[in-house]
Order: structure tokens, then C-alpha cells, then sequence
């Protein structure tokens, strides 16, 4: 596994942290949320995230090996980081370094910023994942919950099918038996046409409940946490005109801003035991 940046003792650790803002308590997901350290753009947008309550429905302990894939900026991981310093594990299953992507490259180079320079991250290992290549984002069979925000749209964008497929198949690797698979991802109707999968970046949640059931997991619930009914998911722009990317700058911004962040569904697996 490659492993950019090494995790924190726990000892440096704990003697960093109590020099500096306090980690959030190991049991309470809440102080994780309402930390101080959260940037503020991205509390702006627990309305639309929910973080609190997805966390809970993926059923998250604070002394569990976490992988999350494809953080992004943190916005999640500066939740879980903190939440998971003390007693748990965080890998960060970032993108590869050598994607030939400016934008994947630039978004990398600003997390390795982020989680080197702020203690609250000491435990945090990157690693890294790429839809269609066999990389390893955490030891087989280590890690008690895979979560993934809104990125199977993109897998299938660069992959199709197949680099959903491929993703399965690394995060049901990586999972002890009987861990939790959480995504949260765009939600296309059902009645929609399929052909959007390709440039909306919405998809259809019983599509992922198959792919995920075909790569041997078991479906346990879907919750409408992040559900909202007035995204009609059938925008010039796709999902990205809608906040926060509003692809179309000014026109018709306030009918898109008041639609706010895109309907979502909330998926949970389960890894069988006997396997």
C-alpha cells in the first residue's frame, strides 16, 4: 500500500492536541460536528449534508478504522479526523498522484496541506483509489466502515459500469466481515432514462443496490436523510447546476439556490460475517 503520509503516534498525539484546540469527546459525534476547527463554508452546508445524522445511520464508533473515499477538501474529514483521533483509525482514500489531472492533483496537494499542518489529523493515513485500478486505500479486511460522498456518478462518468464494479469489489476487500459500506450519492428517478448516468452525475439508487448486492454485499437499509424533493435531477448542467458549483453563474441563480444542494439517497451494506 502506498502510504503518502504516516500517522501520528499516539502519544505525540495526545501531547499535541493538549496544546492546542481540544479533540471533540471520544463518544459524542455531535462535538465532532460543532468543533471549532470546521471550516466555516463547509458548516454552511450541514443543512444539505446532514453529517450528524448520516454519520449515526452509518452506525460510526469513535474507536473503529474508518476509510473514507475520495475525501475532496475534507469537508467530511473534518468531522471524522477529529472524531476518530483518540481511539480510531481514519484512511483517506484520496486521488492518485498520478492521475495526469490538474484539478485531481491540485485537490490533493491542498488535502496533504490541511492534514499535515493541523494536529486534529495526526491520525490519518492517505492512501489512494482510482475507479478501475487495483490500489489498496486500507489492509484487507481492516476497516469497519467504507463511506463514499457523492462519487459513484463520477466513477461511472470515467469508467462506466466496470469502474463501479471495481470499487465494490476493493471496498468489500477492505471490509472485516460484518462492516458497514455507506454511500451517499445524486439521486436519479427511477422513471428517468439511464442514458443521464453519463453526464448528469445523478444515478439510480436501486442501479447501486444491485451493482453493491452482485459484489456480494447485503443490502441493510436507505434512509432519506439527505433526500430533497424539489431537485427535479433534470437541470441544463446537471447536478453541478445546482449549489454549490451552480455551473450556470447568474442565470436563473435564485431559482437554483432556492431548490438548494441535490436530492441524495443514503445506502448502508453489510459485509456478510461468513465471509
Amino acid at each position: 500500500m502506498k502510504k503518502i503520509i504516516t500517522s501520528v503516534s499516539a502519544l505525540t498525539l495526545v501531547g499535541i492536541l493538549s496544546a492546542c484546540s481540544p479533540a471533540p469527546e471520544a463518544d459524542s459525534l455531535e462535538a465532532a460536528v460543532n468543533h471549532e476547527s470546521r471550516t466555516d463554508k463547509y458548516v454552511a452546508r450541514d443543512e444539505f449534508r446532514n453529517p450528524k445524522e448520516t454519520l449515526k445511520f452509518f452506525e460510526l464508533d469513535p474507536t473503529m478504522t474508518v476509510v473514507e473515499v475520495w475525501p475532496g477538501g475534507g469537508w467530511y474529514t473534518e468531522i471524522l479526523a477529529p472524531y476518530l483521533a483518540e481511539e480510531g483509525q481514519l484512511y483517506a482514500a484520496h486521488f492518485p498522484e498520478n492521475s495526469g489531472s490538474d484539478y485531481y492533483q491540485n485537490s490533493l496537494d491542498k488535502f496533504k496541506d490541511k492534514i499535515s499542518t493541523n494536529p486534529l489529523y495526526g491520525n490519518v493515513v492517505l492512501t489512494e483509489f482510482a475507479p478501475g485500478r487495483d490500489t489498496e486505500i486500507a489492509p484487507a479486511r481492516s476497516a469497519d466502515r467504507v463511506l463514499t460522498f457523492r462519487n459513484l456518478h463520477n466513477w461511472y462518468m470515467q469508467e462506466g459500469e466496470k469502474g463501479v464494479r471495481e470499487a465494490f469489489r476493493q471496498f468489500y476487500q477492505t471490509l472485516t466481515p460484518n462492516g458497514l459500506l455507506g454511500i451517499v450519492d445524486h439521486r436519479l428517478p427511477e422513471s428517468a432514462d439511464a442514458e443521464a448516468y453519463k453526464d448528469s452525475g445523478y444515478v439510480k439508487e436501486s442501479w447501486v443496490i444491485d451493482l453493491a448486492e452482485q459484489a456480494g454485499f447485503e443490502f441493510v437499509a436507505s434512509s432519506e436523510i439527505n433526500a430533497n424533493p424539489a431537485d427535479t435531477a433534470d437541470h441544463p448542467k446537471g447536478v453541478w447546476t445546482l449549489p454549490p458549483t451552480l455551473a450556470l453563474g447568474d442565470e436563473n441563480r435564485k431559482k437554483y439556490e432556492a431548490i438548494g444542494e441535490s436530492d441524495r439517497f443514503t445506502l448502508k451494506f453489510r459485509k456478510p460475517v461468513t465471509d
